[in-house]
């Protein structure tokens, strides 16, 4: 390897291994306010996408037996990063591209507690798109209302303490009406999504529905439909 090809080698090494890292830096940007969501997720895929390419050179050179230490940290780490997006794109394609996500499509329930002012300037409204009751039958077809054998009061304090349990924020919660509004954190990344449980008086106990609602973004990669999932199985498992 000539001295030229060597410094090339070298100097694409380390910007791979800087691309890597501002991939893993991109979710607490956002999460600490460093950079706006669509920024922070700008850089996420520039740096993914300029990580990838660095990491097949290294690898390119690493079979030619070109490359130091340097060179393997940066096959491995860019490589490693383009996986990351890969992995997003895949689940992103697998589920319908809607961020609000509901156990009753019909008569989806309401946010009153949790205002649009609360949620900020650019984020998605609270009214039900009811174009989205399709998408998600479609994509979510076993998702459905949980129905418990307890009496309201006992349902409704199991429902709160499942939520609490979730490390949900509750911003009110009534027993009377049965409503449980509250707003859980992505991990990471720093999202915000809004969550609204409402408790209704069935023949077999007691309807438990939950909405689950993304603040910003067209689609949720399936966090939200995973939540209430998770929600109703804390419940259960009281």
């Amino acid at each position: 390897m000539t001295m030229a090809t060597g410094k090339w080698t070298r100097g694409i090494a380390r910007a791979t291994i800087v691309a890597a890292a501002l991939v893993l830096l991109a979710g607490p940007f956002i999460k600490f306010g460093v950079l706006g969501w669509q920024a922070g997720l700008g850089l996420f895929v520039l740096a993914a996408l300029l990580a990838g390419l660095g990491g097949i050179f290294c690898l390119v050179m690493l079979v030619r037996r070109r490359g130091n230490v340097l060179t393997v940290l940066a096959a491995a780490a860019g490589l490693a990063a383009i996986v990351i997006p890969a992995a997003i794109v895949a689940e992103g394609r697998r589920v319908p591209p809607i961020n609000d996500i509901t156990t009753d499509t019909a008569n989806p329930p309401a946010f009153e507690a949790i205002t649009a002012a609360m949620r900020g300037p650019g984020t998605a409204p609270l009214a039900y798109d009811p174009s989205f009751a399709a998408l998600q039958a479609a994509g979510y077809p076993r998702l459905q209302a949980l129905t418990v054998t307890d009496a309201p009061d006992a349902a409704f304090d199991k429902a709160l303490g499942a939520a609490r349990a979730m490390g949900w924020a509750i911003i009110a919660s009534d027993a009377a009406s049965g409503r449980i509004e509250a707003t859980d954190t992505v991990p990471w990344w720093g999202f915000h999504d809004d969550i609204v449980v409402r408790l209704t008086p069935a023949d077999a106990g007691t309807r438990i529905d939950v909405r689950s609602k993304s603040r910003v973004g067209k689609g949720d990669l399936g966090v939200n439909a995973k939540r209430i999932g998770d929600y109703y199985a804390k419940i259960g498992g009281q």
